[in-house]
């Protein structure tokens, strides 16, 4: 990609034109962040559902078009349709000379990512994958301690209760993808060696990743009635503590076993040391954004790469291949 920004995008004073292709519930935040962002214009939506395409856009005060339509009016699109839409859409896009933000997965295999990936390169355009837990600002925060320490292991937990969805993904493409994406940025890498098993409804799944000397352990559940968004670290300097939902992070020192004597009584205690650092507010989603259309104004990578995005799927297909076959034994990379 050129140092330089397109002719289309060259002016920061001019604001850059944003459309939504697909407007169900995701694609709707999308359509509500553009129109909130300083020097971006929403001026318009898409859908099969023209009726939702013109609902969403009167809201969010933009125009409803057709899809070829709105490929000529826009500079910049988040395209949030269903997964297996995903290489024809964003193929049409980047064909149109538009810059993308593509919602995870970035396609349906690796190898249509990587088709993707080098179209939009070829065509000098901006192709970034809408993995927003790395604009989760914990995330941010973990990223910034990560280098410091001497990682043991991480184990995930995404849970929650059935989605009213009918099309959704098997839970390791709707939800673990975005734990499986964190772990391979903060360790820069895929894994060596996957184990994993899971329900054959595709609602509940776990993997064991090998990350060099580190262990990591996934699970997500559409299964587990109550919600939670978790990444712990176990390093040797310490124990941290995410939580995607609270946008927290506790670090955990120094642990102290010691016996004391209390009014004649001797008994055991352990003691630690919990920092709490600080963590910027903010919504994700809007953050994301925001880096998506910097890296379109600038010329630049976006933080989130076509390549981080196959990285992300293939480790997910693997993890899908042993939940099929019921072959949780490890599978080398």
């Amino acid at each position: 990609m050129s140092d330089a920004p397109s002719a289309r995008t060259e002016s920061t004073a001019t604001p850059l034109r944003a459309g939504v292709v697909g407007v169900g519930a995701m694609g709707q935040n999308h359509a509500r962040v553009y129109g909130e962002l300083r020097n971006v214009d929403l001026v318009g939506v898409t859908d099969l559902d023209e009726r939702q395409a013109r609902a969403v856009a009167d809201a969010y005060g933009a125009d409803a078009f057709e899809f070829d339509e709105l490929l000529d009016t826009c500079d910049v699109v988040t395209v949030a349709v269903p997964t297996a839409a995903h290489f024809e859409t964003v193929s049409a896009c980047l064909d149109a000379g538009v810059h993308v933000l593509v919602e995870k997965p970035i396609a349906d295999s690796p190898e249509q990512g990587r088709r993707l990936a080098a179209k939009a390169t070829e065509a000098d355009l901006v192709l970034q994958v809408g993995h927003v837990e790395r604009f989760n600002p914990a995330v941010s925060t973990l990223e910034e301690l990560i280098d410091d320490l001497e990682v043991i292991a991480v184990e995930g937990e995404r849970l929650g209760p059935p989605v009213d969805r009918t099309d959704r993904d098997d839970v390791t493409l709707d939800l673990m993808i975005h734990d499986v994406d964190v772990v391979g940025s903060l360790f820069d890498a895929a894994p060596a060696s996957i184990a994993a098993a899971g329900t054959e409804d595709g609602q509940y799944a776990t993997a064991t990743m090998q990350y060099g000397d580190a262990i990591v352990s996934l699970t997500a559940s559409r299964r587990t009635q109550k919600k939670v968004r978790k990444l712990t670290v176990t390093a040797r300097e310490c124990l941290v503590e995410v939580d995607y939902l609270e946008q927290s992070v506790l670090i955990h020192r120094d642990s102290y076993p010691e016996y004391v004597t209390d009014d004649g009584t001797r008994r055991y205690r352990h003691e630690s040391v919990v920092e709490r650092p600080r963590v910027e507010n903010g919504e994700p989603l809007r953050r994301e954004l925001r880096a998506f259309v910097d890296a379109v104004r600038t010329g630049g990578e976006p933080p989130v790469t076509a390549e981080d995005g196959v990285r992300a799927l293939e480790t997910v297909r693997r993890i899908d291949d042993l939940v099929r076959r019921g072959a949780p034994e490890v599978v080398a990379k």
